[in-house]
């Protein structure tokens, strides 16, 4: 690959911002600083731009089984979505079946990105079948370079869901394995039973989806795998934290000295409740676990990411289509796809509503959506950094980009998008993985198939929570 230089940019890293040039050869940043020898170097002119380390994005659910349906975005349209945000790594939720153990899942969700992911990827894997025979795989994942696993505490009568045994003996043996255990922390029971009363009383419209998940459930679910990873002496990572109650939770293990990561997502600062009870049937496009909240929860999402109770920002992206899809649950919300897309959006938002706003540095900014992210999952310092020997992940981020969202200007595959007339100030003028260009000027222009896997090794990071 010919070397390049990113020139008369501004370097902007989660440790701090500072005027420096950034050379790549064979894929990898050789050296950052000022006055760098070009050598026949393509120069990249990055005047006006901010410079930071490619975005990675840990939560994504990309051509996934559920609830009967197909997630719409499969790896190509998926990762191009991604990388018109400014992602250039993400971390995908392989899914063991029923019978199937987890090297099977790695084995699936490898044919389904090899040929169209054109960013870097890697794998979680989703435990759904904790069989005698299936305990022994999680000390043989990180040889297979996956370094943390999922399990849902939600969905009760789907096989996705987890009793309390199965979770704690998870956390026991991923301790003893050296891999990280991610919790969906809803209360699957009490779930369950306030839907059936609800849809026992007729109520079966899209907003009854939030009534019957309210944020007591994610509390005591979130409190409740802390403790169990307390007993088990094993860090816990809570993903999609939705809602100040069960953020408290969290705040708290963190006041006891518990290893214990935390993501929150888009969805929970720019949209709401309302948005399930829109007219008609419209607020099935808004249907996600945990659901929406009221806005009063917002003023706890962003102290969490400000002082570091949440350390990372995901993106939870997990498209379905409006019709045919979506569309299944008309007549009975539980039907209702759980998900919605966000990869694109994700680091919009956080820009527009959080840096533009003065509730997070542009270097807070770079933190949750790279290096974190890195750190957390054990990527670091190859991805997350801008740093001779670090691979060439790079945005050219224009603050002052902007851009309204409408389903037509996407480039995932779902036929619409929650954020449909948001407009958002700062954004990716191009992105580079490895030193290609994967995006430009709002085109797409990497190679489907070109995205490697990342091997991955979780050390757990201590990332202080700042007061």
């Amino acid at each position: 690959m010919s070397k390049l230089l990113f020139t008369g940019g501004r370097i902007v890293t989660a440790d701090g911002s500072f005027e420096a040039d950034v050379l790549v050869e064979d894929e990898k940043i050789t050296a950052v600083g000022t006055d760098l020898h070009s050598d026949g170097a393509e120069i990249v002119d990055a005047s006006g731009k901010l410079v930071m380390p490619g975005f990675i994005d840990a939560h994504t659910h990309m051509a996934m089984p559920f609830g009967g349906t197909v997630t719409t975005d499969d790896w190509a349209t998926g990762t191009a979505a991604a990388a018109a945000g400014g992602t250039t790594t993400i971390i995908d939720f392989s899914l063991q079946e029923e019978g199937g153990t987890l090297a099977q899942a790695i084995e699936t969700w490898g044919e389904k990105a090899r040929d169209k992911a054109l960013i870097d990827y890697g794998f979680h894997v989703a435990i759904v079948d904790l069989r005698e025979d299936i305990k022994p795989e999680l000390a043989t994942l990180r040889e297979k370079g996956v370094a943390s696993v999922k399990i849902f505490m939600a969905y009760k009568g789907t096989p996705l869901y987890t009793e309390d045994d199965d979770l704690f003996e998870v956390l026991q043996l991923s301790r003893e394995a050296g891999v990280l255990v991610m919790v969906h922390a809803e209360n699957g029971d009490v779930v369950a039973k306030l839907q059936e009363q609800a849809l026992a009383r007729g109520d079966t419209a899209p907003r009854f989806h939030a009534l019957t998940r309210p944020p007591e459930v994610e509390a005591e679910a979130t409190g409740r795998a802390i403790r169990l990873a307390e007993v088990a002496e094993a860090p816990i990572l809570v993903v999609h934290v939705s809602c100040a109650p069960a953020l408290e939770e969290i705040h708290r293990a963190h006041e006891r000295g518990q290893t214990v990561y935390a993501e929150t997502c888009p969805q929970y600062l720019a949209l709401e409740y309302e948005d399930l009870a829109r007219p008609g049937f419209e607020g099935a496009k808004y249907v996600c676990s945990p659901p929406l909240r009221d806005p009063s929860n917002r003023p706890a999402l962003w102290n969490g990411l400000k002082f570091g109770d949440l350390q990372i920002f995901g993106s939870d992206h997990c498209a379905f289509d409006y019709e045919g899809q979506k569309e299944m649950g008309r007549d009975d919300f539980t039907r209702i796809p759980n998900g919605i897309p966000g990869a694109e959006e994700r680091a919009q938002v956080l820009w527009t509503l959080g840096v533009r706003e003065g509730r997070l540095s542009e270097n807070q900014f770079v933190a949750v959506l790279s290096t974190n992210q890195a750190r957390i999952y054990g990527a670091y310092p190859k991805k997350g950094a801008l740093v001779p020997g670090a691979d060439a992940d790079i945005v050219l981020w224009d603050p002052e980009l902007t851009i309204t969202a409408t389903a037509g200007n996407r480039h995932g595959n779902s036929d619409y998008t929650p954020y449909e007339g948001m407009t958002f100030t700062g954004g990716p003028a191009s992105v580079y993985v490895r030193g290609g260009l994967v995006y430009k000027d709002g085109e797409v222009v990497g190679e489907h198939g070109s995205g490697k896997f990342v091997e991955r090794s979780f050390t757990a990071p201590d990332l202080a929570v700042r007061a």
